[in-house]
């Protein structure tokens, strides 16, 4: 799982600009003395194409730019390798200035650490899909049969096992942008950089590009710095998103905050038609249970306990904490009927539970299912929580409906 904000920092952006013209320095100089970025490229005649930008990607997170036409997202993520040098600022990888690196540094940077996905797959036409998955290798000089059981490798993880002979005029474009990230992929690089890297992609091949991209960096766990200019995919694909306006970041945050705390009107615009059920996660909903019970307590002992906080059901879990199921106040009272003793000979395992970070519209099929409450468990299957059957209803309200449940179960955005 991705550390996020608590992970080690693997790439730190420092106060950088990157200004297009003959004499950027002057340019910069009069933005110094006081005028306005529009001012100054009026004035110089140059494009201030990134302005003062500073942000941290940490280590297994996908850190999303986003951004119109001409807010210099994919300017800014080319400053990251220094394909374009930056004017002033720094770059840090790991703790080193990349402005220090030596011309071959740099380049076994970009063959071994950091590789680029573009927009445009760039695949060699006259090489086989294997061929042109092992290039990268190529240039590191892998001799052939390494660099060909790596590319097979590769491509069977991105789904284009029997594939390698052909060429890439042969297939879709949704198989050739496979084809692009089977090749960054095969130099297992720590971070890569993906630079609008599936918006030529029709929407349905889109769509499932991206579902197959979050699956497969869950298995190869790398640092991403992912530009687009698609809300929807960068609520979808980012752990971070920051959004960039001519140049500038205005603001950077988990999809969560971007959509529930927009830092300004402009964020407010971009995100006005997403709904917070699609960001807003179980975690921010849910509470700790009221009732909960052993599975080898009996039903006197869950009655009592139910009656004593004047609630309908409790949950049951095992000595380890893992959930097996809900139990409703009627139920226990046939089993006291019954005279069974312990809960585990009535309670059934629940198919009512949901992992934390889940957004709120994942709720939904289980709120039209059932009125009981849904329980919210970690990986392994412990409990963390319940959502109230009102929350449940969340996903189906209007949005102010979904702001009220919000502030009443005390989401602070964070």
């Amino acid at each position: 799982m991705p550390q996020g904000e608590n992970g080690q920092v693997r790439i730190s952006c420092h106060n950088v600009w990157k200004i297009f013209g003959p004499n950027p320095e002057h340019a910069l100089e009069t933005i110094d003395e006081g005028m306005t970025k529009e001012e100054a490229q009026e004035r110089t005649g140059h494009v201030v194409a990134v302005k003062n930008v500073s942000f941290d990607v940490h280590e297994g997170e996908v850190f999303v730019i986003m951004g119109l036409s001409g807010s210099g997202k994919s300017t800014i993520i080319r400053c990251l390798n220094r394909i374009i040098e930056p004017t002033r600022g720094q770059v840090f990888l790991d703790g080193v200035d990349l402005s220090t690196l030596s011309k071959t540094e740099l380049i076994m940077l970009r063959r071994h650490k950091m590789c680029m996905v573009f927009q445009h797959f760039a695949l060699l036409p006259h090489r086989t899909v294997l061929d042109n998955v092992a290039y990268g290798l190529e240039v590191q000089g892998v001799d052939k049969s390494q660099r060909h059981e790596k590319g097979l490798e590769v491509l069977e993880m991105v789904g284009l096992k029997g594939w390698e002979s052909n060429y890439p005029d042969e297939l879709s474009g949704g198989m050739q942008q496979r084809v692009g990230l089977a090749r960054a992929l095969s130099i297992d690089p720590e971070v890569m950089l993906l630079d609008e890297a599936f918006s030529a992609l029709d929407p349905l091949i889109r769509r499932q590009m991206q579902d197959e991209f979050i699956n497969l960096m869950s298995v190869v766990q790398k640092t991403i710095v992912f530009i687009t200019h698609d809300l929807n995919e960068a609520l979808k694909m980012g752990d971070r998103i920051a959004i960039m306006k001519d140049g500038e970041i205005v603001q950077i945050g988990s999809p969560e905050e971007i959509v529930a705390a927009p830092a300004d009107d402009y964020v407010t615009e971009f995100v006005r038609d997403v709904p917070l059920s699609k960001v807003v996660s179980v975690k921010s909903v849910m509470r700790w249970p009221q009732a909960i019970l052993y599975n080898w307590q009996g039903p006197r002992v869950a009655s009592r306990a139910m009656k004593e906080v004047d609630v309908d059901h409790a949950l049951v879990i095992d000595s380890k904490g893992h959930f097996k199921g809900a139990v409703m106040l009627d139920e226990v009272t046939r089993a006291i009927a019954r005279n069974l003793s312990r809960m585990d000979e009535f309670v059934q395992a629940s198919e009512l539970q949901i992992g934390p970070d889940e957004p709120i519209e994942e709720l939904i099929p289980l709120a039209a299912s059932s009125g009981n409450p849904v329980a919210v468990v970690d990986e392994e299957g412990r409990l963390v929580g319940e959502v109230p059957h009102a929350a449940l209803l969340l996903g189906m309200m209007g949005e102010e409906d979904e702001e009220a449940i919000v502030k009443e179960n005390n989401y602070s955005g964070a």
